[in-house]
């Protein structure tokens, strides 16, 4: 039996009634705190940055470098982090990372020119690839057993989902009672705190057997992941135009001379082996529609409530708690429900329902009574977004040996970046074909609204449909 069969027969099982130990809650919560915070930082600012911009003399076009410079190093870079934290310690990486978001932190929030600013971003960015997968991999091999490692998955796809969303209310929050700035310094106490603590109730955890790094797969899929999300950003903002072509049949060759590369290479970055089971590859597949369907989503409804009703930022946030509220429940319901039912069996299932409770919202009208429905539907879309999102995070971290965990972890932790970091900008392009260029008017902002949401929600229920045909049959069962 495969590892992969193994896990599912275990997730199939009965509860056992495995109790985590207080070294094991006290771990468990320090990692999700950093998880927590790696995924509100990708967010913070979004609704600060106009202020971001006159402070530090940011033009209005150059003002979303400030987030994507922060997506390209946390979504270029995870993987080979990932795999690093398996060969020199994961905990020694989670640890590193921490420095470097306490010092980057600090660089943000004293920055006074935009050059800073984008420093401690793109440090932001490293210390995040370096945090996240090195924080799940010590999960991993933190829960041995079962049921409390399905249980621990369900807090932490919480805390990443959740993440998010909270990240641009709590960036509203602190610049409005404070400044922008705060939304740096905050990061410092936490990060100085999870340095403390981690040594203390973490133990070290890394491969078995140790081989050289493989740099030249690194190089390959860093760059091809930059130039990818890259061109995908481009495009959401400028149109396709030809830098934008550009980069993206360079992120092409450079990801398809890494699969070469990968299938010569005796210790690969990511073995081919482990690509080709259908499990890791349609998961990974799926995460990018999971997170970059749901981070659209929480775009558009906060440009929805703002915009075409007219409504505060602060209403924004509370039709936003919805969508938190659904994840968090969905996360503690979520493991116990998959110690009955086959994470392959539900990854494609939620995922279409987390496309189909989307588009509701394509009935949305100018009129504020549609908050109610608009916050009920997403409700239950933030519901089966998280229990994908926990599918996802089972089967991708099962389906392979303890040594490679750190790699499994960084690749589902980039597939989870990359879908952060391109769902906007490809959501944001068929908004944009709509309102065009310029100051568009509420009702023209509204039918964009409509086409964006009808796209990434038709995307998802395709997509989930064709992900439960394929993993629910024979052929997804690792040889």
């Amino acid at each position: 039996m495969t590892t992969a069969d193994t896990s599912t027969t275990a997730a199939s099982a009965p509860p056992t009634g495995a109790r985590m130990t207080g070294r094991q809650v006290a771990a468990l919560m320090v990692l999700l705190a950093s998880q927590f915070m790696m995924a509100a930082d990708f967010s913070v600012l979004n609704v600060a940055l106009p202020e971001v911009g006159v402070s530090l003399g940011f033009s209005t076009g150059s003002l979303q470098w400030i987030t994507t410079t922060f997506a390209l190093c946390a979504a270029g870079c995870t993987l080979v982090f990932g795999r690093v934290g398996d060969y020199v310690g994961r905990r020694r990486i989670f640890t590193a990372g921490m420095v470097v978001l306490a010092v980057s932190s600090l660089v943000g929030g004293i920055a006074d020119s935009a050059a800073m600013l984008l420093v401690a971003r793109t440090l932001q960015g490293l210390a995040t690839a370096a945090v996240t997968p090195a924080a799940l991999a010590l999960l991993t091999t933190a829960f041995a057993e079962p049921s409390l490692r399905t249980r621990a998955l369900g807090l932490n796809s919480v805390m990443m989902s959740s993440g998010f969303s909270v990240g641009a209310i709590l960036g509203g929050v602190l610049t409005d009672a404070l400044s922008w700035r705060w939304a740096f310094f905050i990061n410092i106490p936490v990060a100085i705190a999870a340095i403390a603590v981690v040594p203390l109730v973490v133990d070290e955890s890394r491969a078995g057997q140790r081989s050289r790094i493989d740099l030249p797969g690194a190089l390959l899929i860093t760059l091809g992941l930059f130039s990818g999300i890259y061109g995908v950003t481009r495009v959401g903002e400028q149109g396709l135009d030809l830098t934008a072509g550009v980069a993206l049949i360079a992120a092409a060759v450079l990801l398809s001379v890494f699969w070469t590369v990968e299938s010569r290479t005796v210790d690969a970055l990511v073995p081919v082996k482990v690509l080709r089971k259908p499990d890791i590859a349609f998961g990974n597949v799926a995460a990018l529609f999971i997170f970059g369907g749901e981070t659209a989503l929480i775009f558009f409804t906060g440009l929805y409530v703002q915009n075409v009703l007219g409504l505060s930022s602060l209403v924004a946030g509370l039709v936003l708690l919805g969508i938190g509220t659904g994840q968090i429940i969905a996360g503690v319901v979520g493991p116990r429900l998959l110690q009955r039912v086959s994470p392959r069996t539900m990854l494609g299932i939620s995922l279409a329902l987390q496309g189909a409770f989307m588009l509701p919202a394509l009935w949305a009208t100018a009129d504020s009574r549609w908050l109610i429905p608009l916050i009920i539907t997403q409700f239950v879309n933030a519901f089966f977004s998280m229990m994908a999102a926990l599918c996802f995070m089972v089967i991708a971290t099962s389906s392979v040996d303890a040594d490679e965990q750190g790699m499994a972890t960084g690749m589902a932790t980039q597939s989870q970046q990359v879908g952060i970091a391109i769902g906007i900008p490809l959501v944001s392009a068929a908004f944009a074909t709509v309102v065009g260029q310029g100051t568009a008017t509420a009702a023209k902002e509204l039918t964009g609204i409509h086409v964006a949401i009808g796209v990434a929600g038709v995307s998802q229920l395709a997509v989930g449909l064709l992900l439960w045909l394929v993993l629910r049959s024979k052929f997804s069962s690792p040889q």
